[in-house]
């Protein structure tokens, strides 16, 4: 297999972008980053491509894995949301899918998940931050405003105050409850691989499928949670 690296680099020679890869190389951890993220996001789309390809009546194979993820995000959406949120299913899909690859793609010897950089999960937890109240907006208008109001008119300053922190939280608490985990994990796997090549990496691995899928959970859960408090109704 052709090493990430060696693509970006080819790139960057073709496209002149040497001076940027240089300053990338600076920061080992961004580079990773980008070029996993480049890969992840390439598995995605080429699993996306061949799966409607190869859409039947009666699904096998690819179609099948497809389905049960799909209908499993779907249904979490439903119970999480309502109804109402089957309209968000385009990018909180994405984002479950992009990370819950991303997670497992730690479990390849030499590979680097791109939600171990700080960077990467800062981005997502913003992009989740800035379309929670822009759906808000769009639902409710200049009402919005009323869900930081609290329902006791005299407490409205206080209650302001403490909505707009804990809302300025929750990118902060998305973006480190993530890379927490998946930086954590490689660590430890990385520990335990030099102090006992053979014998513990395969429960570690193991362990590292079920972090994966957690953390995945966890933040799409909470993302689901976010935009359906946007679009309920101020109390």
């Amino acid at each position: 297999m052709v090493h990430p690296f060696l693509i970006l680099e080819w790139l960057a020679q073709k496209l002149h972008l040497d001076g940027a890869l240089h300053g990338l190389i600076s920061n080992p951890d961004s580079l990773k980053a980008l070029v996993y993220t480049l890969l992840v996001s390439g598995i995605l789309i080429t699993v996306a491509f061949v799966t409607s390809r190869s859409i039947s009546m009666v699904p096998s194979g690819m179609q099948n894995a497809m389905e049960a993820v799909v209908g499993g995000i779907d249904g979490l959406i439903e119970s999480t949301m309502g109804k109402e949120g089957r309209a968000y299913f385009p990018f909180l899909a994405t984002f479950a899918m992009f990370i819950l690859v991303s997670n497992l793609i730690a479990l390849i010897p030499g590979f680097y998940p791109p939600t171990a950089c700080v960077n990467t999960n800062a981005a997502l937890a913003l992009t989740v931050f800035a379309m929670t109240h822009i759906i808000g907006f769009k639902k409710h208008g200049a009402a919005y405003i009323k869900h930081f109001m609290g329902p006791i008119l005299w407490l409205a300053p206080l209650i302001f105050i403490i909505e707009i922190i804990g809302h300025i939280a929750r990118p902060l608490s998305l973006t480190l409850r993530l890379f927490g985990n998946m930086w954590g994990h490689e660590i430890v796997l990385m520990i335990f691989i030099m102090l006992v090549p053979f014998v513990v990496p395969m429960p570690m691995m193991l362990m590292g499928v079920l972090v994966a899928f957690i953390q995945t959970f966890v933040f799409t859960l909470l993302a689901m949670i976010y935009i359906a408090g946007a679009l309920e109704e101020a109390h």
